[in-house]
């Protein structure tokens, strides 16, 4: 029986670890340099099927009308703000765990020309298809 040495095995564990975390910091506490800038970066998925792209963007009460896309070559962008509800202003916040506020995610597009064909926003969700042109 031969014994594997755990000093590399644990190594490689714990950089994929801090790499994890380092994403989701970034990803949800990044700190805002200005008013305008975004402060967030919303969480996504992404399924590519030869000529069709389809983006899953974690956006929980984020409506239509807040959010902003901008298919531009070779990247897709998309930015908003999520705000905190007006009937709770005055309210003790006990628990926030949701991020509020700016938010931008950018995401780089295969090569080629692509265009945004269909989107949708349900269920906290926005789902757009991108078809290569």
């Amino acid at each position: 029986m031969t014994r594997r040495n755990p000093g590399p095995w644990m190594w490689g564990e714990t950089v994929d670890l801090l790499e994890q975390a380092d994403r989701l910091q970034r990803q949800f506490f990044r700190l805002a340099g200005g008013a305008e800038q975004a402060r967030w970066e919303p969480p996504v998925d992404v399924f590519a099927d030869g000529d069709e792209i389809l983006v899953e963007v974690a956006l929980p009460g984020v409506p239509a009308d807040r959010i902003e896309l901008e298919c531009a070559p070779g990247e897709l962008v998309v930015r908003g703000e999520r705000r905190l509800p007006r009937r709770l202003a005055s309210a003790a916040i006990q628990r926030l765990e949701i991020p509020h506020g700016r938010f931008e995610r950018r995401l780089a597009l295969p090569p080629g020309r692509w265009a945004l064909v269909q989107q949708e926003l349900a269920n906290g969700c926005l789902q757009l298809l991108l078809a290569r042109r």
